[in-house]
């Protein structure tokens, strides 16, 4: 019925017999793999029936079955149209794909690279962060040495991705989502978007729901991977409903199904090279050339962690140096000691994670205060806890190490840095605007996209004039052209507020569209 590889896949329903869902022959196998099977009234398909995702396994039907086909475009409108099968058929390509994660299915893709390859960290990111059922396997261990000697491939083409159709030989995340189908696809005649979200974070999700669900035509268009700094963070405790906590790569996954659910498209990665907002549509350019118009953009690219200014910094790079705090970087530093830098939520959260997982954690605070920039509950947690080493007034002068970081220095003014052994390195300061790829829009002095109120009469166009009204919540110095989250200049930089922004903002689009 399908094969893996294949694009657009139906949902099949079967009224009569058998369909078995196999998994094609990968390095070890000699021959197909039964993943799962569905007899009459039941039907097929995971969360690639919403994401788009080319097929990464087959269906076949037995002797004598009888079955109907639901391709996606009609899937969409009985998902929109009836609430009740909706919310079954959501929970039940959920819970599938987390079936995949851990079973048989998981053999579908097959990532082998170095454990302190930064490339290789940074396809494993993508992969996690997309949700996609995979394994991994270090090239260094007897496992990856065979599996290189199974697909003919040398140590200089790792990381490689093996699929069931095709080896990809120094795979990069968007290489590999070219392959699934998860790169964004051009339609086949010119079409203008109604709304383009820029940024696939908490800002850019919640437009993007917000968006979809009241009609707008929604396209995402994710640089990297959907979820941005909040998808690194372990744990939020005071995002609204979670009373446990929720990490945020849970939070924002389960956000870009919801935006999925109501038809809108996430393309990643897909990073936009420019934009120009003049002209009865805006104009937007991805890094390929590519050209797309939309009646309405919403930049939400946020922004990025800054680097510490040492030598060797750019060596160790997914090395041992990380930005993120997740089960991958974790398992890197395997209990071993670690630093984190910074003094704000990010950090706290990143430094009580690693700590819950055997690692003894210097967390190194340039301030005198934990508190100053750090939510009191999480200050007083990372006070108590014994795995936690803190350092006020404290700075990272010098790193160590061969191929992967191994030791750092601290200074804390004494006039004698202190070394001590260090495999990862956490680092969450300050943050820079992902605003280089723009031109023309109205900035604050630190690179932050000024919106209404915040506008200065000279920095509004001609254009303001001959539409007779003020620049509306959200909107920024060109019409139509919104910024929301941590992108705009006096944002909270918290998950909560980036949420409610997107929302707003697409409040703001309907106005401005005359909806």
């Amino acid at each position: 019925m399908y094969e893996p590889g294949d694009q657009a896949i139906d949902m099949v329903l079967v009224e009569q017999g058998e369909v078995l869902i196999c998994r094609p022959p990968m390095p070890g196998d000699d021959e197909c793999v039964a993943i799962a099977s569905f007899g009459a009234r039941e039907f097929t398909g995971e969360l690639s029936l919403l994401t788009g995702q080319n097929a990464a396994v087959g269906a076949r039907g037995g002797a004598g079955a009888v079955v109907r086909r639901l391709g996606p475009a009609a899937l969409r409108m009985v998902m929109q149209q009836e609430p009740e099968i909706s919310d079954l058929l959501l929970r039940t390509l959920i819970a599938r794909r987390r079936y995949m994660q851990s079973g048989e299915g998981a053999r579908s893709l097959e990532l082998v690279g170095g454990a302190w390859s930064a490339d290789a960290l940074a396809l494993r990111t993508y992969v996690a962060r997309q949700q996609l059922p995979h394994t991994w396997t270090d090239a260094d261990s007897p496992a990856g040495a065979a599996m290189l000697r199974a697909v003919g491939a040398e140590p200089a083409s790792l990381p490689i991705a093996i699929t069931p159709s095709r080896v990809l030989l120094n795979a990069t995340a968007g290489l590999l989502a070219e392959y699934l189908g998860l790169s964004y696809r051009a339609p086949s005649e010119q079409h203008t978007v109604d709304l383009v979200v820029v940024g696939g974070g908490p800002a850019g999700l919640a437009a993007a729901v917000y968006g979809a669900s009241e009609g707008l035509d929604t396209l995402v268009l994710e640089a990297s991977a959907a979820g941005g700094q909040a998808a690194a963070s372990s744990r939020i405790e005071n995002y609204l409903g979670f009373t446990s906590g929720i990490s945020g790569g849970e939070l924002t996954a389960r956000a870009a199904v919801q935006a999925e659910k109501f038809g809108a498209r996430i393309a990643s990665p897909c990073a936009v090279a420019k934009l120009d907002p003049h002209g009865d549509v805006i104009r937007l350019v991805l890094f390929d050339d590519t050209e797309l118009t939309a009646r309405a953009v919403v930049i939400a690219t946020g922004a990025r962690y800054r680097s510490l200014p040492l030598e060797r910094w750019a060596d160790f790079e997914g090395a041992g140096i990380y930005y993120a705090a997740t089960q991958i970087e974790v398992r890197a530093c395997a209990q071993s000691p670690v630093a984190v830098v910074g003094g704000a939520n990010s950090a706290g959260q990143a430094a009580l994670y690693l700590a819950e997982n055997g690692s003894a954690v210097s967390l190194v605070v340039r301030g005198d205060d934990l508190r100053a920039d750090m939510s009191a509950y999480l200050a007083d947690r990372v006070l108590a806890h014994s795995g936690i080493t803190v350092r006020t007034g404290t700075q990272v002068s010098a790193l160590h190490g061969a191929d992967h970081l191994e030791r750092v220095s601290f200074d804390a003014g004494t006039g004698t840095p202190e070394s001590v052994a260090c495999t990862g390195l956490f680092c969450f300061i300050g943050a820079t605007p992902a605003t280089e790829w723009l031109e023309g829009l109205a900035v604050d002095e630190k690179g932050f996209l000024r919106t209404d109120a915040q506008l200065l009469d000279a920095e509004l166009t001609g254009t303001w004039a001959g539409l007779g009204r003020s620049p509306l919540p959200f909107e920024t110095s060109e019409p139509r052209v919104f910024a929301a989250g941590d992108v705009r200049s006096g944002s909270m930089k918290r998950v909560a507020s980036a949420v409610g922004e997107g929302a707003s903002a697409v409040s703001s689009v309907h106005q401005a569209l005359g909806h």
